[in-house]
């Protein structure tokens, strides 16, 4: 008998005992409950301290800091042709306050485009420094003499910053350091000379240039804040200094953000199929679960008080060979005391690790709730994958010093809202409609602040698709 005639005889046969799809119907199935792939660790939700705001709005107060416009520069672009918006030249420490958009207009045309390869010389040390770079595009390595008479790289300088600004304001200017580009870059030139005359025929940025040149600087440290007069190492009976401790007028506030949805469920589906799970609790889980997610997104990228909005342009590096080094990392820790965590996607931390294997390292890693965490000296790598990668492939790193005492960044939220099941989390029941529906309204708060500038850190363009 053939294969074929076996099988024809098999389905001939009459069947003799109950089939497992009839037993089915009479089975109790064993279930999950329903399962959700957005949910990740979210360990910045479970990292940052959380400050407990009433009255929705958290205000940080400051020493008074002088600010010296080191912003960076936004540019428009325009098929190949690139141009400085004219507002933004107000970035620039001489031109700092100067709200005349007429001729701010007129310096953004006197602007020179210009291009370098890689390794191409855009200013050399000890040459006169006769006009302000703008850099559109690019990375660009400012080189200095070590201490052994060796070059050293000083900083590394991308899309948006400005160099040579002293130039404006200084006849007499050099260029105290090399500039050479690591990549290709797109700079605009303002020379002094054009700077010069226009301020011959307007007379506001003629008055604002000498008051630049001639005004005292303020008294502050380092940091940008007034200074406070003291005295030691004296004897005898000299004059003590007096002094006070100024304040900003106008600090910052944060107000609490929110993130709501309507969760709607039949009343049908709600009475009858509650068994043996509950349907409006799961329902509620997973909706609880995705304003998590939306809430940890909006900590990292919210343009208003996100983290990656909110750093500082002093404390945003820019890594030395495109892919994220041991040595970039340590950069990003000696910027700030007492830092607490990196937070990096995913690929970035696998980025990460492919330097430190070429290099022969091995990461320590630490055990956090059953978890082990990969450090970079005694600090966790927490991956989060709400920090954006860009088409470039290209991410940021963030470290971060938390806690209000350490004066470092802090979650903000109201705890003690009405139905609230989490703390600033709630569940109201908004009714029923004639359609039987029954309607939750789910809401959080949320924000989070600075307490002062380097409590945050971010290694920017981070090159995530480099091999070999």
């Amino acid at each position: 008998m053939s294969v074929g005639e076996e099988v024809r005889a098999e389905q001939d046969r009459p069947q003799q005992s109950l089939g497992t799809a009839a037993a089915r119907n009479l089975a109790t199935t064993t279930k999950s409950v329903p399962q959700m792939q957005e949910i990740s660790s979210r360990w910045l939700l479970r990292m940052l301290p959380w400050v407990n705001v009433q009255g929705g709005t958290y205000r940080v107060n400051r020493r008074l800091t002088y600010t010296v416009g080191d912003g960076r520069v936004t540019f428009v672009k325009t098929g190949d042709q690139v141009s400085v918006i004219p507002a933004e030249l107000g970035e620039l420490p001489a031109l700092r306050t100067y709200d005349d958009l007429d001729v701010l207009g007129e310096l953004a045309q006197r602007c020179q485009q210009r291009r370098f390869a890689p390794g191409d010389v855009i200013a050399e040390f000890g040459s006169q420094a006769d006009e302000v770079l703008l850099l559109a595009h690019g990375k660009v390595q400012k080189i200095g003499t070590g201490p052994y008479g060796d070059d050293a790289v000083l900083g590394v300088l991308a899309d948006g910053a400005y160099f040579g600004e002293q130039a404006l304001l200084d006849p007499d200017a050099i260029w105290e350091y090399t500039a050479r580009a690591v990549t290709t870059c797109t700079v605009l030139a303002l020379p002094r000379r054009d700077v010069d005359q226009i301020a011959e025929r307007a007379t506001s940025l003629r008055e604002h240039l000498h008051q630049q040149r001639t005004v005292p600087e303020h008294s502050s440290n380092r940091y940008g804040e007034k200074e406070i007069d003291l005295a030691a190492g004296h004897s005898g009976e000299p004059d003590i200094p007096q002094t006070f401790v100024d304040y900003e007028v106008a600090p910052r506030e944060y107000e609490l953000s929110i993130a709501q949805t309507v969760l709607r469920i039949h009343s049908r589906v709600a009475d009858l199929y509650n068994q043996p799970m509950n349907q409006t609790e799961q329902q509620l889980r997973l909706t609880v679960e995705a304003l998590k997610e939306r809430q940890e997104h909006e900590l990292i990228n919210n343009q208003d008080f996100g983290l990656l909005h909110n750093c500082e342009y002093d404390q945003r590096l820019q890594p030395h060979d495109g892919v994220p080094s041991p040595d970039d990392m340590d950069e990003l820790l000696s910027r700030r005391r007492g830092s607490k965590l990196f937070l990096a996607h995913p690929r970035a931390i696998s980025a990460f690790g492919r330097e430190c294997n070429k290099r022969g390292l091995v990461p320590e890693s630490i055990d956090i709730g059953g978890n082990r965490i990969p450090t970079w000296r005694g600090v966790p790598i927490f991956p989060c994958n709400k920090i954006p990668v860009s088409n470039a492939r290209t991410t940021s790193i963030i470290c971060m010093r938390t806690g209000e005492d350490e004066q470092g960044v802090v979650g903000l939220r109201q705890s003690g809202i009405p139905d609230e099941i989490e703390p600033s989390l709630s569940v109201r029941f908004m009714g029923i409609n004639d359609q039987a529906i029954i309607k939750y309204l789910v809401t959080s708060y949320y924000s989070a602040a600075v307490m002062v500038p380097d409590a945050l850190g971010v290694l920017e363009n981070v090159e995530i698709g480099r091999w070999g």
